[in-house]
């Protein structure tokens, strides 16, 4: 599976109140939940999204509730992937189990830039950015795992 956007980035500690903040959680539209993500953190972010950019964060990323509405919020917005050092533990399965790809990458983080254009191969495990001319690799996922998200979240894998 091939990925391709722009970097919006964001630093250390986003956790799911910002993600998609509590005054939202009376609803389960996803496309509602888009019109709100990242609001709290960047009240820009709904306006310059475009389908397929790419979110990068820092350490911990997604800590916080173990709501499924932040994840959600993220796809629905038109996001891709989610690149971060390190993730939350439950908002890595929520996002998996949604269908979001997250990728784990310390060093690619530290040197990406906002506006970084990539190029992301899900199989072979390669992080290309185009701005820098340069690519990382990472972990491939498990198959099982990669079939989920090529599936569109646990429940379509199962339906299948």
């Amino acid at each position: 599976m091939i990925l391709e956007g722009n970097v919006i980035k964001y630093g250390d500690n986003v956790d799911t109140d910002v993600i998609i903040p509590a005054r939202y959680l009376n609803t389960t539209d996803h496309d509602e939940l888009a019109k709100h993500c990242m609001e709290d953190i960047d009240a820009t972010f709904v306006n310059r999204v475009k389908k397929g950019d790419l979110i990068v964060g820092g350490q911990n990323f997604g800590c916080g509730s173990s709501r499924e509405h932040a994840p959600v919020a993220i796809k629905a917005s038109g996001v891709s992937c989610v690149i971060a050092k390190t993730f939350a533990r439950i908002f890595y399965r929520n996002a998996i189990n949604i269908g979001l790809p997250i990728l784990e990458s310390p060093e690619f983080v530290d040197e990406v830039e906002e506006g970084d254009k990539l190029n992301i191969d899900l199989d072979k495990g390669e992080i290309i950015n185009y701005n820098k001319g340069k690519t990382y690799k990472i972990e491939p996922f498990p198959e099982f795992i990669q079939n989920i998200i090529k599936s569109g979240g646990l429940i379509s894998h199962i339906k299948v």
